[in-house]
Formats: C-alpha cells, sequence, structure tokens
C-alpha cells in the first residue's frame, strides 16, 4: 500500500500591509479552521472547500496526516511561525518515510528571509524524502509561483475560479495527478509571464480571465493550470505562471506556450473595474435594489487592515435612506457595543486605526444586534465552515440610514452569513456594502447581478502604479487598472 503524507500550511502575504502575522494568527483560526494536526484533519475537513479536503476525499492510498493550518491574508510572516510549521512537517516527514507526499499551500507566502517561502518549504521537503519520491503540491490561483517550485515539485494543481469555489475540486485533482506519477514518469513544462494583472481584473466571472481559464479545457495534455499571481507582493517573482503536464513533453511545452500567448494577447482587456467612492454611490443609487459595492483595496482577503472609512464616508455623504456594511474591523467598538448591551446609545470612533489608509469615524449609535461571531457559512465559497470572528456587533448610526456590522477579527464579507450573523438579510437593503475583492460574488451573485467596485485608500491598491515596488524581476509590466470601461 503506498503511503502519502499529506500537509497543508496557507498564507497569502500582502508585504505591502501594516502588521504581521504571527504564529498565533495560524493557531487561532477565523473563517477557515484553527491549526489541525493528525488524525483529527479527517473530521476537521470533511465537506470543506479546502484542497487537502478534496484531496483526502479521492485519495485511494494510506494517508499519513501531519497539519493543516491558513490565516487570513495580512502582512509578511513571521519567522517564528514559518520555522515552526516547516519544521513540524519536515519531523513528521523524517519520521514517517512516506512514499509520496502532497502539500496544500498558497503560493504567496512571504517572510523576511524567504521572498518564496513555498520553494523553501518545497525544498526542504524534498531533502529529506529524497529525489525520487513524488511530490505533488496545490496552490491558490493568486499564487506567485517561481522557477524553483517548477524545478522542485514533480506536479502542481492551481485553482481556476476566482472567486475560488474550487478549492477542494484542486485537491482532487492533485491526487489524480500523484497517481499518474506513480504509474510512470511525467514531462512538466512551466512558464513565467512578464505581467501583473489587478487582482480586481483576475475575476473568472469577467473576460478575459474568464476565457483564458475556459481554455485550460480544450488541451491536449494531462494538466494545465495558470497563476494569475498576487500583486501586493513586491518580490522578484511576483506575477503569472503557468504550468503544463503531460507523458509527451512536447505537448506539455505547447500547452505552456499556448496559454502564455494567449496571457499576453489579453494584457489590454484587464480592467481593475474600479470607480471612486462617491461616484460608485451615486450610481448604485441609479439602480435597482439591491445593489452590491465593494470596497477591494479593503479587502481583508488581500491583506487590508478592514478597518477604513473611505467607503463609510461615501454612503454617509450621499444621505442615503437605506445601507449595510459589513464587516468593518474595529474590536474596541465591537467591545463597547457589547459592554453598552442592545437597545444602548453610545459614541464611538470606527474604524481608522491605520491612519495611513483613512481616519477613524466619529458618531453617535445605537446598538441594535450582538453576537459571539461564531456561526456556519452558507456560500458557495466558505460554506461548510464556521466562523470564529469574536464579538460582532450590529450599528445603526444615528442621524443616517446606514448600518454598521463591526467585528474583532478581520475577516473579507464573502458569506451573506456575515450580515445574518446580526439579524440583516442582505437582499432586504437597498445598498449593501462588503469588505471584499471578488470572493463576495459567489455567494452575493445569488441575489443580485447589480454589483459595483468603489475606490477608496487601502492596503491592497488596485491601481498598480501606485504600489511603491523596488524589487520586481527585470522587464515586469504592470496590467491595466484604469477605471471601468463597461
Amino acid at each position: 500500500m503506498t503511503r502519502v503524507a499529506v500537509a497543508g500550511f496557507q498564507h497569502e502575504t500582502n508585504t505591502f500591509a501594516p502588521f504581521a502575522t504571527t504564529l498565533e494568527l495560524f493557531e487561532r483560526g477565523g473563517s477557515w479552521p484553527a491549526l489541525t494536526r493528525g488524525a483529527t484533519l479527517h473530521d476537521t475537513m470533511r465537506g470543506l472547500n479546502i484542497p487537502l479536503a478534496g484531496f483526502m476525499d479521492a485519495c485511494s492510498h494510506e494517508m499519513i496526516p501531519i497539519l493543516w493550518c491558513g490565516a487570513e491574508p495580512g502582512g509578511y510572516v513571521e519567522e517564528e511561525a514559518f520555522e515552526a510549521i516547516t519544521s513540524e512537517i519536515i519531523a513528521a516527514l523524517r519520521d514517517s518515510s512516506p512514499d509520496a507526499v502532497y502539500l496544500d499551500l498558497h503560493g504567496a507566502m512571504v517572510t523576511r528571509a524567504h521572498d518564496d517561502a513555498e520553494a523553501e518549504i518545497l525544498a526542504r521537503v524534498r531533502a529529506v524524502i529524497g529525489p525520487d519520491v513524488p511530490l505533488v503540491a496545490s496552490f491558490d490561483l493568486h499564487a506567485n509561483l517561481s522557477p524553483a517550485v517548477a524545478e522542485v515539485a514533480d506536479a502542481v494543481t492551481l485553482y481556476r475560479t476566482y472567486p475560488h469555489t474550487d478549492l477542494a475540486e484542486t485537491g482532487a485533482r492533485a491526487a489524480a495527478l500523484l497517481d499518474a506519477l506513480l504509474e510512470g514518469p511525467l514531462a512538466k513544462a512551466y512558464a513565467q509571464v512578464d505581467l501583473i494583472v489587478p487582482i480586481t481584473a483576475q475575476s473568472t466571472e469577467f473576460a478575459p480571465a474568464r476565457g483564458l481559464y475556459a481554455e485550460l479545457g480544450g488541451l491536449d495534455v494531462l494538466s494545465a493550470d495558470i497563476g494569475m499571481g498576487f500583486p501586493p507582493a513586491d518580490i522578484p517573482h511576483c506575477g503569472p505562471s503557468i504550468f503544463a503536464y503531460d507523458p509527451d513533453p512536447a505537448k506539455a511545452r505547447a500547452a505552456v506556450d499556448q496559454l502564455a500567448g494567449t496571457l499576453r494577447a489579453a494584457e489590454p482587456q484587464f480592467d481593475a473595474r474600479l470607480e471612486k467612492a462617491d461616484a460608485c454611490v451615486a450610481r448604485a443609487l441609479t439602480l435597482d435594489a439591491p445593489v452590491v459595492i465593494a470596497d477591494p483595496q479593503d479587502n481583508p482577503g488581500a491583506g487590508g487592515t478592514g478597518d477604513t472609512t473611505g467607503v463609510l464616508r461615501a454612503l454617509i455623504a450621499a444621505e442615503l435612506p437605506d445601507a449595510v456594511l459589513s464587516m468593518l474591523y474595529d474590536p474596541e467598538t465591537a467591545a463597547a457595543a457589547h459592554a453598552a448591551g442592545q437597545g444602548a446609545e453610545l459614541d464611538v470612533a470606527l474604524g481608522g486605526a491605520f491612519t495611513l489608509y483613512s481616519e477613524p469615524l466619529y458618531a453617535r449609535v445605537r446598538v441594535e444586534r450582538l453576537s459571539d461571531g461564531i456561526f456556519d457559512f452558507t456560500g458557495p465559497m466558505f460554506g461548510g465552515a464556521r466562523a470564529h470572528l469574536g464579538p460582532v456587533a450590529r450599528l445603526k448610526l444615528l442621524g443616517t440610514g446606514v448600518t454598521v456590522v463591526v467585528g474583532s477579527r478581520r475577516a473579507q464579507n464573502a458569506d451573506q452569513e456575515m450580515f445574518r450573523v446580526v439579524g440583516i438579510e442582505p437582499c432586504d437593503h437597498q445598498i449593501v456594502c462588503v469588505k471584499s475583492g471578488v470572493h463576495f460574488m459567489a455567494d452575493y451573485l445569488r441575489i443580485t447581478d447589480r454589483i459595483l467596485f468603489a475606490e477608496a485608500p487601502g492596503a491592497n491598491p488596485c491601481h498598480l502604479e501606485t504600489l511603491p515596488y523596488t524589487r520586481l524581476r527585470p522587464g515586469v509590466q504592470l496590467g491595466r487598472g484604469g477605471p471601468l470601461s463597461g
């Protein structure tokens, strides 16, 4: 019986974010499960849209479960966290001597010591298992994957949807690739494309990414995948990468070359789809309700602080009769609301803790609903997972038509349950504002196709020319991030 060791270590690092990612953030969980070890992985992963869950369901071999952990995207992963988790994986591999290894990674993790943290993980794994043990990994669509990753891994798979609804499916494809490797060697082909695409332009809900990923199914190879890259990462290997595997080396190479050509040709069509926040709100008022407004530059799912007040101020300035926003990261205000109790009125300073992006918004509010922040997601991306977001409060901004949901842990709003946790049904409101980039669309498209993207300052700039890059490799071009073009 083939023995396959499995582990997961996920982080998407925004090197411009103003805070570090600590070991404690991996240990405690939030939107995804907390650090989980050993045999309990089977029960923890069951039914979740996580690559390791899909791999474990599809794998027909004996598995050696090591651990899985992930932290909300943010700033550099601290060395303590990286070394502690990586060392635990390596020690387990050394002790178990598996016949094959599968790793559920992100592909955009960065530490101060390692620009390409996943390449470092793979290199350490390879040093332990040797050159002949198959090593397979899955990665996020937003992975920044270097030549070192392509060289060390025997095969990789990547998500093919954004919003990411195919995480478990990606793990299952990795299991199929592992089976192919166990039957015989596969030729690999790889290419980087010297382009960085704004993250909101990468959505497979829109052209050209929709057509680019649809092209994968028509290729005459065993497997092919595209990583679009994670833009807010000032590292040499930021940007798209393409992989293909097949018993025939010529077929693998041809597939990569074809996809790279299609991606380069599509560059003029990529659009960040942003409108200035005040113009975005004004346009929302001309559309039938509900209208969803995203705040992608403050998306916690891309390392945003989750507490900026730019879009909130635009909602208030427009004197809207009815608007709801979730979820503003403000543990102090959430704690004050819980201390005051439901029905209380109090003066608060909402958000704005990171003054590089916005200032606190001072307001008098009424506490309308409280929650412990523990609830089950129901949307296509997170569905089946249980959130642990700490104290949450629903606050009515008195004298306005705006209601804000404040929470105690950074988390992007990719699921309507982040409103429902405090009794708000999104489809009942005129304007629904979410702290998210694109992932929210998987759930919110079920209630409306009227979706806008507001531009306000945040740690995830979608106009790439505003990012202070200093370390990109020579020749990389910044993709289009202009205004909405239709």
